[in-house]
């Protein structure tokens, strides 16, 4: 399956991706997408754990993928509403009459290139970010920990819960946990040996590293590694540190996505 992405010209921040079939695995990575899948515009909220691309069938997939914590106000709707879904925009609590989606594809069909659409879309309808979130996903991409960043925002954890919820669809833990592991599978994606990915990326060791791509991408790290790589897993220090399980099990086959929602709905 081919796939291919590049950040939007009118949307700071997003990036628009083009998939021919739902083929692959999706990875948590902390975003939500306005996808354009055979005329239909639908939603893929944020995930807490690995989707088959396959979920919503179509024979070709266009999207625009937005920062953590972005597309809720552009939406109209709360993150944690659409956490681990993929539902049809005209499906958004009513706030999205099926007219005005109607009309919406229509716009998008207008275009000669639906992701030129969609990037016009989005950008009708975009709002400001907010601040305060954009600096918890800073600090959280920093390594900070909960506890501090609340203190240094002026936050109580409850607050920051609550905010957190609304923005990313989890709390700014998870959060943390997810874009962690998309930053050490960027480095594993390059041939970095787990041990110093574990060790560059915060991860007590490498078999915390394992243990996290096991929950949040639900394979082992030589699974995840042979799949990126077509079935070369090089540049990595033997086993995974957990169960010492290598290949890639069931629904993993296939070459995941190098990012969260990018090619299914």
């Amino acid at each position: 399956m081919a796939y291919t992405e590049r950040p939007s010209g009118l949307v700071p921040g997003a990036v628009l991706w083009r998939a021919d079939g739902p083929a692959g695995t999706v990875l948590p990575d902390g975003c939500m997408d306005l996808l354009w899948v055979d005329g239909r515009l639908l939603v893929a909220g944020p995930d807490t754990r690995a989707h088959p691309a396959r979920e919503v069938p179509g024979s070709g997939f266009a999207g625009i993928r937005f920062a953590p914590g972005a597309a809720p106000a552009l939406l109209g709707v709360p993150a944690y509403e659409l956490r681990d879904r993929r539902v049809e925009l005209a499906g958004l609590s009513g706030l999205w009459p099926a007219r005005e989606v109607r009309a919406l594809a229509g716009r998008v069909a207008s275009y000669a290139d639906p992701l030129a659409g969609l990037d016009a879309l989005a950008r009708s309808r975009v709002v400001a970010p907010d601040p305060l979130i954009a600096e918890v996903v800073a600090r959280l991409r920093a390594g900070e920990t909960v506890a501090r960043i609340a203190d240094t925002l002026g936050l109580g954890p409850r607050q920051l819960h609550r905010r957190s919820m609304a923005a990313f669809g989890y709390g700014a833990k998870t959060l943390g946990r997810v874009l962690r592991m998309q930053h050490a599978l960027a480095r594993v994606r390059a041939g970095d040996p787990y041990a110093e990915v574990a060790h560059s990326t915060g991860y007590a060791d490498q078999a915390h590293l394992a243990r996290e791509v096991r929950v949040l991408a639900g394979t082992t790290l030589t699974g995840y590694t042979a799949a990126a790589t077509g079935g070369q897993a090089e540049g990595v220090d033997g086993a995974d540190g957990v169960d010492g399980v290598g290949g890639v099990d069931g629904a993993n086959r296939e070459t995941p996505q190098p990012s969260g929602s990018s090619t299914t709905a």
